[in-house]
């Protein structure tokens, strides 16, 4: 008798970059684990810990970076939402991610959030991420 192979699927390929993202988090845990598995896909992070410090950094590299993602729940005076809206008034090609603990039907009542292309649900695995990084910095509009 001869065991039966059985096909195991394969781990999906991550695709990284070389962009820039601006990687906004106010949780000090999480945000340098997501940094460096951003780094390691081959992207240059830039990380702020809230709206305020974002817009420092933009203001800095805003000829540089091609994709904010952010959380949406932030202190700090400007979240998520209001972050990305300021960003893409002086940048309307900049691919905007946000990132939320809560569904995209819970925190997206006055603009479409859409799990996987413009929103991720925290926590989310790298895979999940790379994926919809890669899909963002790829897509045309």
């Amino acid at each position: 008798m001869h065991p039966e192979k059985i096909d195991l699927p394969e781990s999906p390929t991550l695709r990284g970059g070389n962009e820039t993202i601006l990687f906004v988090e106010d949780d000090n845990f999480l945000r340098p684990s997501i940094c460096k598995c951003l780094s390691q896909l081959g992207y240059r992070v830039l990380s702020a810990s809230n709206g305020i410090e974002a817009v420092e950094v933009w203001n800095q590299n805003r000829n540089e970076i091609q994709l904010l993602l952010t959380d949406l729940v932030m202190p700090g005076g400007i979240n998520g939402k209001e972050l990305g809206e300021r960003l893409l008034r002086e940048n309307p090609k900049l691919k905007v991610i946000n990132a939320s603990g809560y569904s995209a039907e819970i925190v997206s009542e006055d603009f479409r959030l859409e799990e996987g292309v413009n929103f991720l649900t925290k926590p989310f695995q790298m895979f999940k991420l790379a994926k919809t990084v890669r899909n963002a910095l790829d897509s045309l509009s």
